[in-house]
């Protein structure tokens, strides 16, 4: 057993010197790249974007890779903190020394954590909103705003996670051999449950969604979703600048009942043929059943994970490799779930390429359906326009989009175009 336990170490610390190193190279290739392209702008788009906004996209993104350090260590000081220098451990014992063991302290132990670990990830979360965003011209979010997301972001998951925590851990605890199947089947209708209710009911206490006006935009829109076979209950405006310039548009809802969102931002700076081609973008997604597919690819995936913790959760050494005493005459599944969700993103990191390879293959999917379904330049100079206002890079490193980005970079969905 302390061999396995030592194993388990060495393994966690390989993985995350690893990732970390990966993360640090990445980091640093990034803002090469980005900051050797600041001066001049890419022949492909020397006609349509200015020197000044390709230098505000390009300091746009240095300033996010400086706060990407700060964070990088915030992650690896918290990992090391809470599992080989005993912070889950003196947490599970505080806990023990206040209250019985049993559900309700398995309860507190997961809620407690998070809550710790929100508060120390809150003043990254400060800086971006009210330092970088605020800097560059995107953040309208005021401190009230900032602090009522916040409460309603805790009310909501209390709401709909509490349940759904103790039901996991009853059933780790109760379920047997098999709980973490049933725990499976749990999940799935919890996502499908909270798809179903999140336009009408989680939404709308976040931002404000008023009925389409523009008559001549809802004609067109109605005519597009026409040709290409779609329905939808509504075309909604969300009052998106009320925090940020950042703009979009996106498909809510199940079947007939599916709703059109448009970013008020959004409205703002495309023209009627350019909404068309950005809709028509968001409809390939559906035609191709691009959300259908990451659906499932998330329930297997989350299959897969659950079977692996119902392994891990009745090794000793797995709990004992990552800095915590497992009981000997009590449930330990609230440590086995916390420890399982603390190391996970150290494999899933490298798997990453790939479901960001699979995304950008849907991204260019759906750009090939707007382009038979609506006006091609339209969306060339719709996309252009999203990645001016929206500052992102035109000069991105390879490997960086490799790891990170879900969408292709505008030169390559623009020479597809093209093609």
């Amino acid at each position: 057993m302390p061999d396995l336990s030592l194993a388990c170490t060495l393994v966690l610390l390989t993985l995350l010197v690893a990732q970390t190193l990966t993360k640090v190279w990445l980091i640093l290739r990034q803002s090469r790249t980005v900051a050797q392209h600041r001066d001049a702008v890419p022949a492909d788009f020397a006609h349509t974007i200015s020197l000044d906004a390709h230098q505000k996209a390009a300091d746009y993104s240095l300033a996010k890779l400086r706060l990407a350090w700060a964070d990088l260590a915030l992650d690896v000081i918290l990992l090391l903190g809470w599992t080989l220098l005993g912070g889950l451990a003196a947490l599970h014992a505080g806990l023990l020394s206040l209250m019985d063991a049993g559900m309700a302290q398995q309860m507190a132990l997961v809620v407690a954590f998070f809550l710790i670990n929100g508060l120390l990830h809150l003043p990254l979360s400060l800086v971006h909103t009210f330092g970088l965003e605020q800097r560059f011209g995107f953040n309208h979010t005021t401190p009230g705003l900032w602090v009522s997301d916040l409460l309603k972001g805790l009310l909501v998951a209390a709401i709909l996670g509490l349940p759904l925590l103790w039901l996991v851990l009853w059933l780790m605890n109760a379920g047997g051999a098999w709980w973490w199947l049933w725990a499976w089947f749990v999940l799935v209708a919890y996502q499908l449950f909270v798809m179903w209710i999140a336009p009408n009911v989680i939404m709308p206490l976040f931002n404000r969604f008023t009925p389409l006006e523009d008559e001549a935009l809802k004609a067109r829109v109605q005519s597009l979703m026409s040709r290409a076979g779609f329905t939808a209950r509504g075309f909604f405006v969300m009052d998106g600048s009320r925090r940020s310039a950042h703009s979009n548009a996106f498909f809510t809802g199940f079947g007939s009942a599916k709703r059109v969102v448009f970013f008020d931002t959004l409205l703002a700076q495309l023209n009627g043929d350019e909404m068309e081609a950005v809709l028509a973008h968001e409809l390939g997604h559906f035609k191709h059943r691009h959300i259908t597919r990451l659906m499932l690819s998330s329930f297997a995936a989350s299959l897969f994970g659950l079977a692996v913790l119902g392994w891990l959760a009745q090794q000793v050494w797995f709990f004992t490799g990552l800095g915590v005493l497992p009981e000997l005459t009590q449930s330990n599944s609230a440590l086995a779930l916390l420890l399982f969700l603390l190391v996970t993103p150290l494999v899933s990191f490298f798997t990453s390429p790939l479901s960001a390879a699979r995304s950008r293959r849907f991204e260019f999917e759906a750009d090939a359906y707007a382009a038979a379904h609506s006006q091609v330049q339209a969306l060339r100079s719709a996309l252009l326009k999203l990645y001016q206002d929206n500052a992102s890079t035109l000069t991105p490193d390879p490997w960086y989009v490799a790891f990170y980005y879900s969408h292709p970079p505008a030169a390559q969905r623009l020479a597809r175009m093209g093609a």
